[in-house]
């Protein structure tokens, strides 16, 4: 195992974008942990990620960071358009692979989540991973993470997977040509990150994995630091989060534990400062953020008749002894009060990055790999006819 450096907060900018597989490969599919979230049946594009995370010992700081990079990445996604302007889907998986924590049997590789659009339940998850020793098998965990995910069969979706990793891409019982060769069969464009020097990634296969597929080779420079632009939009937009989180009415049997699950997302997003707070108040305004399982506002949206639907007794205190009628009517002020806040934030957000594009340092767009990795996305993105004009 090579001793490895933290990495820095720009180099898990990319393993954020890489949110999306760690699965444990195996002849025989593996179960994977947890309900796959299948793609929706409103006949709208998805964009699938993917995420393979290396959790060996040397790879702390990769994680670390991919929790401070996470909502930057999910705000990226959210502002592609379909080629009829509206929003497309957006399901993330993720996977950690190479700890010796987990079952050598099942290639040391484990499916943290499956393809999910329920971003706090990521989150979880992300904050959850932990380092420990390790075996790094890119092959066998890009095989498992294609098997074991509900990958669409639509050739409309965009579907990525992104590996990161610090070891040769060439371990492991599994070729990875062979995996590679099945991501093409799926239709899914594997994207490796190189945690080191960018010609030892080159030597060690990591480029010739990526190109197999049509996808995009990397390597970060753990010594390079994201740089945070503070703005004086930053207060207003996390005060407007917390007016946002009081607009969703929890019901149903998992409503409660799924509020709490919200504001402890709010929280660990907190514990990387202002900044991220921010960031995650954004993706929460946008159309990426759906909790219709568990919110009556966003549930209204899905089914015009959940309102009449759900159960007294799974209803928030407030809304107890209400008629049919004037529960509609709760309802309907909450989602008006709540895209009044979105419009805010959205409305801020912009002057916010007009602010940070101002006062950016003139090299930083150079500089920076995660334009390079957004880059990769939106190339690759074009041949589904998605675009951020």
């Amino acid at each position: 195992m090579k001793t490895f450096r933290k990495a820095a907060e720009h180099y898990t900018l990319l393993l954020s974008i890489i949110l999306t597989a760690l699965f444990a490969v195996q002849c025989q599919p593996i179960k994977a942990e947890g309900p796959s979230t299948k793609t929706p049946p409103d006949g709208k594009q998805t964009i699938m990620l993917a995420l393979l995370i290396d959790t060996s010992n040397s790879m702390d700081g990769l994680i670390d960071q991919a929790k401070s990079q996470l909502w930057k990445i999910v705000n990226e996604l959210a502002a592609a358009k379909c080629d009829d302007g509206s929003r497309p889907n957006i399901q993330i998986a993720l996977y950690e692979y190479g700890n010796d924590g987990l079952p050598s049997s099942e290639g040391f590789v484990r499916q943290v989540s499956a393809l999910t659009n329920d971003l706090d339940v990521i989150s979880e998850k992300l904050f959850s991973l932990t380092t420990n020793g390790g075996n790094e098998f890119c092959g066998y965990v890009i095989r498992t993470s294609l098997q074991q995910l509900d990958w669409s069969s639509s050739k409309a979706d965009l579907k990525m997977i992104f590996i990161a990793g610090n070891e040769p891409f060439t371990q492991g019982s599994v070729p990875y040509q062979t995996a590679c060769e099945l991501a093409k069969e799926k239709d899914v464009v594997v994207n490796t990150i190189y945690c080191g020097n960018f010609d030892e990634g080159m030597g060690t296969s990591w480029k010739r994995g990526a190109d197999l597929t049509g996808g995009s080779y990397m390597a970060i420079d753990q010594d390079r630091k994201t740089v945070y632009i503070p703005t004086p939009y930053d207060d207003k937009i996390a005060a407007l989060n917390e007016q946002l989180n009081a607009t969703y009415i929890a019901y149903g049997s998992s409503g409660v534990k799924k509020k709490a699950l919200q504001s402890t997302q709010d929280r660990n997003a907190g514990s990387y400062g202002t900044s991220n707070v921010v960031e995650r108040a954004v993706s929460k305004s946008s159309s990426a953020y759906s909790n219709s399982s568990w919110d009556l506002v966003d549930a209204t949206k899905d089914d015009v008749k959940a309102v009449e639907k759900a159960s007294e007794e799974t209803l928030p205190a407030e809304m107890k002894g209400m008629t049919v009628e004037q529960r509609k009517i709760y309802v309907k002020e909450k989602s008006a009060e709540r895209e009044k806040i979105q419009a805010e934030i959205q409305k801020l957000n912009q002057q916010r990055k007009a602010y940070q594009d101002q006062h950016a340092a003139a090299d930083a767009q150079e500089s920076a790999l995660e334009g390079t990795m957004i880059k990769a996305i939106k190339t690759q993105a074009k041949t589904k006819r998605l675009s951020w004009k």
